[in-house]
C-alpha cells in the first residue's frame, strides 16, 4: 500500500517523536519511522492510530492512483505569505474549477496553525465577486498577499491584511486572485 504518512507529518510540522507521543497508546519515534519507510508493515490499526495522532482522516494517509490533489500556492505565517520552498499539495476530495491552496503555518487573524484554505482562482472580470472576502493575490517574484478585499477602484485592489493594526494595502490589478472558499480545520 502506498501511503503519505511522512508527507502529511511534515506538512503538519510534527517530528517522529511528536507523532509517537500522540499515538494512543504512545509508541516510539523509531516505530513511526519504520512504518513511514516501509521497514515495518503498516496495518489498518497502525494507519488509524497514526491518523488520529496527526489529526487527519485515515484516507488522507493513503495514496491512490486517481486521487486529486490541490496545489499549495503559498504558506501563511507570522512573517507574511510566502511561496513554498518545495512543491506542496493538499489532498482534495473534490476540486471545483481552478483552485489553489493556502496552508496556515502560524495563527493569524481568524486562522489557526494547521488550517488549510482552499481558494478559487478568478480572472479580473470576476474580481467584484470577491468583495468582502479573503483573497490570495500573487505578486512578482513568487510573493503573495492575503487579506480581505475591501474594494476595487481605478484599476487597484484595496486589501485589509489579517494582522491586527495592519495598514491597508493597495495592489494594481493582478492577472488573477483566489477567493477563499473552504476552510479545512482539524478539531
Amino acid at each position: 500500500m502506498l501511503h503519505r504518512i511522512r508527507e502529511v507529518r511534515r506538512a503538519k510540522g510534527y517530528t517522529l517523536l511528536d507523532v509517537a507521543e500522540r499515538c494512543d497508546p504512545p509508541t516510539t519515534a523509531q516505530t513511526i519511522g519504520r512504518l513511514e519507510t516501509g521497514t515495518r508493515t503498516l496495518s489498518l490499526d497502525w494507519l488509524n492510530r497514526i491518523a488520529d495522532a496527526l489529526g487527519v482522516d485515515a484516507s488522507e494517509l493513503v495514496q491512490l492512483p486517481d486521487q486529486e490533489e490541490l496545489p499549495v500556492a503559498a504558506h501563511l505565517g507570522i512573517d507574511g505569505v510566502q511561496a513554498p520552498t518545495k512543491t506542496d499539495t493538499m489532498v482534495a476530495p473534490r476540486l471545483v474549477g481552478e483552485m489553489v491552496g493556502l496552508r496556515v503555518m502560524d495563527s493569524i487573524g481568524d486562522y489557526r496553525r494547521g488550517d488549510e484554505i482552499w481558494c478559487e482562482q478568478m480572472p479580473p472580470e470576476r474580481f467584484a465577486e470577491a468583495l468582502n472576502c479573503d483573497i490570495l493575490v500573487p505578486r512578482p517574484a513568487g510573493r503573495f498577499l492575503f487579506g480581505r478585499l475591501l474594494g476595487r477602484e481605478d484599476g487597484k485592489l484595496h486589501l485589509l491584511p489579517l494582522a491586527a493594526g495592519a495598514r491597508q494595502q493597495v495592489v494594481a490589478d493582478p492577472a488573477w486572485i483566489a477567493r477563499a472558499s473552504k476552510l479545512v480545520r482539524s478539531l
